[in-house]
């Protein structure tokens, strides 16, 4: 293996490229976006993420890496595009389907396609389908089969934090699954350039449910906390502190509470979980739909302060889905800020030093972005959304006279909540 051509140069894409590359492989990004392909060419970064600009620009300027709008040939192909909910839920998978027929073309016998798109169970089998429908002339697995294709086809999901992303790539371990045991161990070998961590080999079916299964989890423990901190404020109890102790069991071990649940993987991926199995995965469903629950729960908390007043100001902290990073993706906080921004309008300002301008939904809704001293600077409502760290160091002086609705528990001593 000499080569790789990575398809998809986002969060997960764009960092496996950079890493690959610094292994001394010769890489190929491949991204439909002008603009992206024209930043990385450039040695730049399109997305917030901790050391990566420098990885990228050294792996750039040595030819290791280039970017492209379309696949070329190599010896591993990877997919890392993204796979979203349509608009009633349901697993989108035409950009991993379209990935997959746009290297047909280029495929020859010895290499290896490998899904690390996050994907219901079966859509690794249906790449090779979709490949082996396009070349005839080559062979592709089936699940189980015994003997090796002419190309490998398996199935690895990433397992990282953002803004712990390259840290996490080479560090964490990897579940990797073939369809057959020789495509699995074809895909090892990429893994083995990069991963430190354990390379956990099984089929392309259990890999995949694993992926979906982690984050459901996740988003089951968010679900309780979540669910827990509405009970609290019905009892007008601090959840915090309900937590905190609740933790000192010790067989208890409860996540802490926020304004819904983001990020493109536990957002999204129990939905693909209830899609294939809808009789059997009502707990999944329950919290997902408690999670999003949340953000119109916020919303109403918000909404109940300004009850009377027509000129009340509400100025919100966070943008962003999760703390010290700039990604919106199924941000709930932009969600309930969205959301109040039509409800109120000309009231609602918005703060995120990790957010430089603001976004056409947030234009759409007549939210001002502001800096943080400005924010600070406004009366009214201030409504906590993320625990960035700058947030998290705020005076208490800053939020005097102030009403005061902390969905994550950091200003809750410095000032009088309601």
């Amino acid at each position: 293996m000499k080569s790789v051509c990575v398809l998809g140069l986002g969060y997960i894409g764009l960092p496996t490229a950079a890493l690959l590359a610094s292994r001394g492989l010769r890489v190929f990004g491949v991204d439909i976006d002008q603009r992206v392909v024209s930043t990385v060419s450039n040695g730049g970064i399109h997305i917030m993420e901790a050391d990566l600009e420098g990885l990228v620009q050294k792996v750039i300027s040595n030819g290791a890496l280039s970017a492209h709008l379309a696949p070329v040939p190599a010896d591993v192909f990877m997919i890392t595009v993204p796979t979203p909910l349509t608009h009633d839920r349901r697993p989108q998978l035409e950009y991993v389907f379209a990935a997959a027929r746009s290297i047909a073309p280029h495929l020859k016998k010895g290499n290896a396609v490998v899904l690390e798109s996050t994907s219901p169970v079966g859509t690794t089998q249906k790449v090779a389908d979709i490949l082996a429908e396009a070349r005839p002339d080559l062979s592709f697995p089936r699940q189980n089969q015994v003997g090796e294709p002419d190309v490998a086809v398996a199935y690895c999901p990433e397992r990282v934090l953002p803004g712990r992303i390259l840290i996490e790539l080479v560090d964490n371990d990897r579940c990797v699954g073939g369809l057959t045991l020789a495509c699995t161990e074809r895909a090892v070998t990429v893994y083995e350039t990069f991963v430190r961590g354990a390379i956990l080999r099984t089929n392309a079916a259990t890999a995949e449910l694993v992926k979906l299964a982690e984050n459901a989890f996740r988003d089951v423990n968010i679900a309780f906390a979540n669910e827990l901190s509405m009970v609290a404020d019905k009892h007008e109890t601090d959840v915090w502190e309900v937590i905190a102790l609740a933790n000192r069991h010790p067989r208890v071990n409860i996540l802490k509470p926020g304004p819904g649940v983001g990020g493109h993987c536990i957002a999204v991926d129990p939905w693909f979980i209830v899609d294939s199995a809808p009789q059997e995965a009502r707990l999944i469903r329950t919290a997902r739909e408690v999670n999003d629950h949340k953000a119109q729960y916020v919303f109403d908390c918000v909404a109940k302060h300004l009850e009377g007043s027509q000129s009340t100001l509400v100025t919100c902290f966070g943008l962003a889905f999760k703390a010290d990073v700039d990604d919106l993706r199924e941000s709930p906080s932009l969600e309930i800020v969205e959301r109040l921004g039509h409800a109120f309008p000309g009231r609602v300002a918005a703060v995120d030093p990790f957010v430089s301008k603001a976004s056409a939904v947030l234009k759409a809704a007549g939210v001002t972005l502001l800096g943080l001293e400005e924010g600070f600077a406004r009366d009214g409502v201030f409504v906590l959304l993320v625990d960035h760290t700058v947030f998290t160091r705020a005076s208490p002086s800053k939020l005097e006279g102030r009403a005061v609705i902390d969905t994550r528990g950091i200003w809750r001593k410095s000032a009088k909540l309601n």
